[in-house]
């Protein structure tokens, strides 16, 4: 038997025993084949393409050893499409069949139903032969596709998870339309048993949510296991790591359950977040947040501020008081710790006034903390600043520094935290603490800056053609356009070129000064950057959902929540050079589609990577870096863009695909192209 074969053959076993097995289990189903077969196992399930792997012996976790508790669950890339059968896709590479079909629920026959049940259809066949799923029957493919296509099943409430009280954190309780249940039950690893706090079964409000998805009751019953064998693979590493383990949230104080962030959001702790209970980052009212971890879940440290306060003098390793923070090893006694922080003052975010001020110190030889950059009579003025380490260091937190000091050359290490003489070879300590601020402060800070109507380090300059009646100091406004404004006929011709048979129903500009000051400030320090005047610029497009909307007019796009729908070419926010491109991933559900059209400095392109959580290096320093990834650098069509200073949301066109009811004949289109663009 090929390794193909017995790889095809792997998948049809679990999705015949519920999408995942024990490796000894699975093994049994392999005794009587010849001894290659069997020596092959191993090894094809090392096919992270395929095989997503949970080490279920914890004490036993060598990298590429598969222990018999290990327990694997079956991968696999094919999704059912989204644009069938309202829409015409070619070249599809996704199976086109009823949803309800897949649950097992529709309650039409095959004959009736308006959409496709049968898996090995012209179409269907041929994409399950190129993933190598030809051979598995309906209910193993409803499995497989069960536990991999995200848009199947509803996601488990992270909120829920969080917080205490019937609801965690989730502000919208019995209206939320994700699953409140146990994350740890999902997993299959809640140590709370019958004490858990959360709700371990799907009932309530959950049962008719799955219920409105058209899932039948006994799939229900079955999803506790489809569910864990979502987050085996959802924890899986990507196929470009060397191999397929568990994430280790013991291994770092700023993660415990999915979807958890160690920053803290800006907008919300500023005024307001439009992505609410969406938001990816932490909602909290201080720019900083220590919690412990009780072996279930993270709450919030008792003397948070004086914890914070002890933490910012870099001659402490312990907090005062009682329990007391090592932050050496981030530990109060034998629990876990970590801090939440908002983001480093020195990443951009310059008009918000509760970003953290790192400043880093150095140990001298009287066990002095002194600060990089500061004259003291004692000891020579260093070369490079705080602000210069925390810059390199952001770039690289693995990176050396050399800098001088005096006669003598030193080499700091962010990796060990110290800093060593060359010449001598001494090692002197290093350590980055924040600069302290207490709730005082935050509030200050917070009534000065609503009393200064929001400025920022640059004055309030806006674009000409705003209205300057419709500008808040704070948020946004949407100006409609009118029909028979240049501006309006700019827009819709260049929708238009790939979309001739939309309808457009209107055109708005988005007015929003500070998410314009930060395109600015961009555009300013990309042009510094590279030493030329002009910036590559372009207007591109971006479809998304009308739920977020002000989210994106809000607070800019967020790729996280705005770009789920792939990460081929790196993992940031995607725009198009066509509208028909984006357009795929409006996601109306009525007649309406919702269409963005962005003000994009795409800079200095490279060809993108799924692996690329950033643009990669020109010369492969860790300094000079290109502005954006593409998916043909001679000429490209779609752009990732991984910093939302480089974006400005400028314009958003609802349309439908229904004839026009405008009279386009009559609309004369601008010769010129308006100045902004």
């Amino acid at each position: 038997m090929t390794a193909e074969a017995v790889s095809q053959n792997l998948i049809k076993i679990l999705c015949s025993h519920g999408g995942s097995m024990e490796y000894k289990m699975l093994k049994e189903k392999f005794k009587g084949q010849p001894r290659e077969t069997q020596q092959l196992l191993s090894e094809i399930l090392q096919d992270k393409s395929r095989f997503a792997l949970r080490q279920g012996d914890p004490g036993s976790r060598p990298e590429r050893v598969i222990s018999p508790n290990t327990v694997v669950a079956a991968k696999t890339a094919v999704r059912l499409c989204k644009k069938y059968p309202n829409e015409t896709c070619h070249n599809c590479r996704d199976l086109h069949l009823c949803k309800f079909f897949v649950y097992g629920s529709c309650r039409y026959s095959k004959e009736q139903c308006r959409n496709i049940h049968d898996i090995k259809s012209g179409h269907n066949l041929q994409v399950l032969k190129r993933y190598g799923l030809q051979n598995l029957d309906e209910h193993q493919l409803s499995a497989l596709l069960l536990q991999n296509d995200s848009s199947l099943l509803p996601e488990v409430c992270v909120h829920y998870n969080k917080g205490s009280g019937k609801f965690g954190s989730c502000t919208y309780q019995t209206s939320c339309s994700k699953l409140h249940i146990c994350l740890h039950t999902m997993r299959g690893n809640c140590k709370f048993g019958n004490k858990c706090n959360r709700s371990h079964k799907f009932d309530g409000v959950a049962w008719k949510i799955l219920k409105g998805r058209g899932l039948p009751e006994e799939r229900i019953y079955q999803l506790q296991e489809i569910y864990h064998n979502i987050f085996i693979i959802k924890d899986c590493r990507t196929a470009d790591e060397e191999s397929c383990k568990i994430r280790s949230r013991e291994s770092s104080v700023s993660s415990n359950s999915e979807g958890d962030s160690d920053e803290i959001c800006l907008y919300y702790i500023s005024k307001y977040c439009s992505f609410k209970e969406k938001c990816m980052n932490v909602h909290f009212h201080l720019p900083y947040k220590w919690e412990v971890f009780d072996g279930h879940s993270w709450s919030e440290i008792i003397n948070m501020e004086q914890v914070e306060k002890d933490f910012c003098n870099p001659e402490n390793t312990v907090s005062s008081g009682s329990p007391s923070v090592d932050y050496q090893n981030m530990t109060t006694g034998l629990a876990k710790v970590r801090r939440l922080s908002t983001v480093s003052s020195l990443t951009k975010k310059l008009h918000f006034n509760l970003t953290t001020k790192w400043i880093w110190y150095w140990k001298d030889e009287f066990g002095k903390w002194i600060e990089y950059g500061k004259q003291v009579t004692t000891h020579h003025l260093s070369s490079v600043t705080s602000d210069d380490l925390e810059e390199k260091f952001l770039a690289n937190s693995d990176d050396c520094v050399t800098f001088i000091a005096g006669q003598h050359e030193y080499t700091l290490s962010f990796k060990d935290m110290t800093q060593q003489n060359q010449k001598h070879k001494t090692k002197r300590e290093v350590r980055r603490r924040p600069r302290f601020i207490s709730q005082l402060d935050v509030e200050k800070i917070k009534r000065s800056s609503d009393s200064s109507g929001g400025q920022t380090l640059m004055s309030k300059t806006i674009p000409d053609n705003w209205d300057k009646s419709a500008t808040p100091e704070y948020g946004y406004k949407l100006v409609q356009l009118a029909l028979e404004s240049e501006e309006f006929k700019q827009v819709l011709g260049h929708f238009q070129r790939t979309m001739p048979n939309a309808t457009v129903s209107k055109i708005s500009r988005i007015q929003n000064q500070d998410l314009w000051e930060m395109f600015q400030i961009q555009k300013e320090q990309m042009k510094k950057k590279s030493g030329d005047k002009y910036v590559d610029e372009r207007l591109l497009f971006h479809g998304t959902e009308k739920s977020l909307v002000n989210a994106i007019c809000h607070q800019n796009f967020d790729w996280r929540i705005c770009g789920v729908h792939g990460t081929s070419y790196g993992k940031g926010s995607y725009f198009a050079r066509d509208a028909s491109y984006s357009h795929s991933y409006s996601n109306a559900r009525c007649s309406e589609n919702i269409l963005f059209v962005a003000q994009v400095l795409v800079g200095k392109f490279i060809k993108g990577s799924s692996s690329y959580n950033r643009p990669p290096s020109k010369d492969g320093s860790n300094m000079n870096f290109y502005d954006s990834c593409v998916d043909n650098v001679d000429n490209p069509s779609i752009f990732v863009i991984f910093d939302r200073c480089q974006i400005y949301p400028a314009y958003v066109i609802e349309y439908s695909m229904a004839p026009s009811k405008i009279n386009l004949s009559k609309l004369v289109y601008p010769k010129k192209i308006m100045s902004i663009w």
